[in-house]
C-alpha cells in the first residue's frame, strides 16, 4: 500500500466516521456520547458540522477516530467468540463505560 492509497483510505474512514458520529448525535445524543467515547462539549460541535467542515475534516492525514480500549482485557471480551457472547459484550461495555470521555483540546 503506498502513500496516496494510505492517505485515501484514512479520508474515506474520517468522512464515514464523521457522518455516522453526526446521525447518532441527532438520533440519541447520550447513546452517542457512551458509544463514541467523546465529551458533550465535542458531541454539539460534531452535531453542528456543515457537510463542507465534514468533508475538511476527513481531508486531514491523521485518523480521527480511535480504539476506545487500551486493555488487553477489553480486547479479548469484545473478540471471544467461543464463550457467551452477549455477556462478554456486557461485561465490555461496563468496563468502557468507566473510562473517561475525550475532550476538546
Amino acid at each position: 500500500m503506498n502513500t496516496m492509497q494510505l492517505q485515501e483510505g484514512i479520508r474515506e474512514i474520517n468522512l464515514t466516521y464523521l457522518m455516522l458520529a453526526q446521525q447518532m448525535i441527532k438520533k440519541d445524543k447520550p447513546s452517542a456520547i457512551f458509544r463514541l467515547g467523546i465529551s458533550k462539549g465535542l458531541v454539539d460541535v460534531v452535531a453542528n458540522l456543515t457537510p463542507a467542515q465534514i468533508i475538511k475534516m476527513a481531508a486531514s492525514n491523521m485518523l480521527l477516530c480511535r480504539f476506545r480500549f487500551d486493555e488487553n482485557l477489553l480486547l479479548n471480551l469484545l473478540t471471544d467468540f467461543d464463550k457467551d457472547r452477549l455477556m462478554s459484550q456486557a461485561h465490555a461495555a461496563i468496563l468502557m463505560s468507566a473510562q473517561p470521555v475525550e475532550e476538546l483540546a
